[in-house]
């Protein structure tokens, strides 16, 4: 167990280059299942969620070979020998479940206990499996297990209640290996549905539409290996330009499209930020918290605010002078971070789902705990604008979907340190 210790610093400033977008690695990762052949895939960054879906797709009988330092990895799914994954690698992360669609297509059955994750509201898999099932697999769900089995996937029209990024992918997986046209209406439209589409595509699928409400999938006989490397991180980067409105500074993002962030430069620009693109990535430019606008955040499904970024924001609008308001539409536990940030000062109060801010003069360091990987993000950014020294405990949390955070902002100017407990209290004895 590790924690960051981290004293409120100084303006941001330098350069950062973004890494590979976890949410894309995922389920790219498991869409090599819908082969028998090797795939070869780049920019994936060694976190902890990328390394439980490497050990998911060993458990099935593929060999993984992994170069962290070259951020790549070699997927040979030649020896699949088990359509189940074992309890405790399903109950690791919310993307185990991405593994049924290919596995169902692939072999004609998957079984899965309900996928683990953090705790930030209800994620139900009813739209998954609604979307399997119109596709002709029969549905069974015994003392926590989900099985799906069919002899042969016919294509369909299927409509999803809610536009879910998850039932998406999963489905748009499946239908692949269909047989004919599967249409999905009310589809999620994020950058990494996109980036899956493309590398099902480079597999040999015919895949339309992604990036819309509507994406047509004609199903193929055969998919191969492929060669591809994902997409940024827009997570990452939108962190990063939240903790530079918050403290203040300059700073350029590598590799990093403004197309996928287009709601949160609108919204920076808005609060006072100055925001350049270029083909090279971002520019971000802020005179600090003191000079900022309060503002109106409300997370809605892409293209809308993302819900990823919610707690970040409402750490750097703790310190804009005004009233500002944060509304959370997607989950309805993702206010974790509040009573913590509330420690080191903040004046936040939840009414329902949105979070009503007084911006206060300043935070002083406290203890805190991360609850969840955004959460723990938004305690970095309050960290590194507090007084005084702050420690974040639980950054496992905030590994899971942040490579070697603590590095990036080292180099931009915070003073952060990575910490072991163990260390730390031998040094009190």
């Amino acid at each position: 167990m590790d924690k960051f210790i981290i004293k409120g610093s100084s303006v941001l400033s330098g350069s950062v280059r973004i890494s590979g977008a976890k949410n894309a690695a995922l389920p790219i990762m498991a869409a090599c299942l819908l082969t028998d052949e090797e795939s070869i895939l780049h920019g994936i960054p060694p976190l902890s969620d990328c390394l439980a879906m490497k050990s998911i797709l060993e458990s099935f009988g593929a060999m993984v070979i992994w170069n962290p330092l070259k951020q790549s990895l070699i997927i040979r799914p030649q020896g699949i020998k088990t359509c189940e994954i074992p309890y405790e690698l399903a109950t690791a992360i919310r993307a185990s479940f991405l593994v049924m669609g290919p596995v169902l297509a692939r072999f004609g059955q998957a079984t899965l206990d309900m996928p683990g994750g953090c705790n930030i509201g209800l994620r139900p898999i009813d739209l998954h499996l609604k979307g399997f099932a119109a596709l002709g697999a029969k549905i069974d769900i015994e003392h926590g297990k989900t099985l799906a089995s069919a002899k042969y996937l016919i294509g369909d029209k299927i409509y999803l209640d809610f536009p879910s990024v998850g039932a998406t992918e999963n489905i748009m997986m499946a239908a692949t290996l269909a047989d004919g046209l599967t249409t999905i209406e009310n589809a999620a439209t994020e950058p990494e549905i996109v980036d899956l589409a493309n590398f099902l595509n480079t597999m040999g699928a015919n895949v339309k539409g992604a990036g819309t409400n509507t994406i047509k999938i004609t199903g193929v006989k055969h998919l191969h290996g492929a060669n591809y490397t994902i997409i940024p991180d827009r997570i990452e980067a939108g962190t990063l330009m939240a903790a530079t409105a918050a403290r203040g500074g300059e700073i350029f993002l590598e590799d990093i499209a403004g197309d996928h962030l287009k709601p949160v430069i609108a919204k920076l620009r808005e609060m006072g930020v100055d925001i350049s693109e270029s083909a090279n990535g971002l520019r971000v430019k802020s005179p600090g918290f003191m000079y900022l606008d309060a503002t109106e955040i409300k997370t809605m499904p892409h293209p809308g605010f993302p819900t990823d970024l919610q707690a970040p924001f409402t750490s750097a609008l703790a310190l804009v002078k005004g009233n500002s308001i944060v509304t959370e539409t997607i989950f309805e536990n993702r206010f974790m971070h509040v009573p913590e940030l509330v420690k080191m000062g903040a004046n936040i109060k939840i009414a329902s789902r949105s979070a009503l801010i007084e911006g206060v003069e300043c935070l002083s360091g406290a203890r805190v705990m991360a609850t969840d990987l955004r959460a723990g993000a938004a305690l970095v950014i309050a960290a590194a604008c507090a007084d005084g020294t702050s420690e974040i405990e639980n950054i496992y949390h905030i590994d899971r979907g942040y490579y070697k955070l603590e590095n990036k902002l080292l180099n931009l100017g915070v003073k952060i340190e990575r910490v072991s407990i163990d260390a730390s209290i031998e040094k009190v004895v």
